[in-house]
């Protein structure tokens, strides 16, 4: 079980990578090792981050002088996000590892995390809000927070409906 759990969460990054395990017709001794758990939960980071960006950019209009302001915050907020992030999926691939033998403690601790993730999130996005609006419109810098709390909300349920129920 913790096998399939934890592949699924990491098939969706590895699909969206264009990861290939293929063994090349000329050389069938070469086999390409799958990635390691750091490997793939950098994976699952960047591509997250890629995506955020991307619809952060489509969603703002900025001036030349907002961009060259926002930007390098933006990724700075990102780079403090990580580490929330980081924080989770170890947690959700400690859970995927011993979700057959999950005790009352540990079932305590994995909620206990995601908990502390949500709190962690919302305290870096005040931060940030009040960060961004000294260099954005006030308007403006909330449209940042709602756009990334909404992808972090995606996130989250596409995280969620991968996960099962503790039992």
């Amino acid at each position: 079980m913790r096998t399939y759990v934890w592949s699924l969460l990491v098939i969706g990054a590895l699909s969206t990578q264009g990861y290939s395990a293929d063994i090349t017709k000329n050389s069938p001794e070469v086999v390409v090792a799958p990635p390691s758990t750091e490997e793939t939960l950098k994976a699952v980071r960047n591509e997250l981050q890629s995506k955020r960006a991307d619809v952060m950019a489509k969603n703002l209009t900025l001036t030349a002088e907002q961009a060259s302001k926002f930007w390098p915050a933006y990724a700075k907020f990102q780079e403090e996000q990580n580490v929330i992030v980081d924080e989770q999926l170890k947690s959700l691939k400690s859970y995927a590892d011993s979700y057959e033998t999950l005790d009352d403690t540990s079932a305590t601790a994995f909620i206990n995390a995601l908990l502390s993730r949500d709190l962690k999130m919302n305290t870096l996005r005040r931060k940030w809000l009040a960060e961004f609006q000294k260099t954005l419109p006030v308007r403006t810098a909330v449209r940042v927070i709602q756009i990334d709390r909404r992808l972090g909300l995606v996130g989250q349920i596409s995280i969620s409906s991968q996960i099962p129920l503790i039992y």
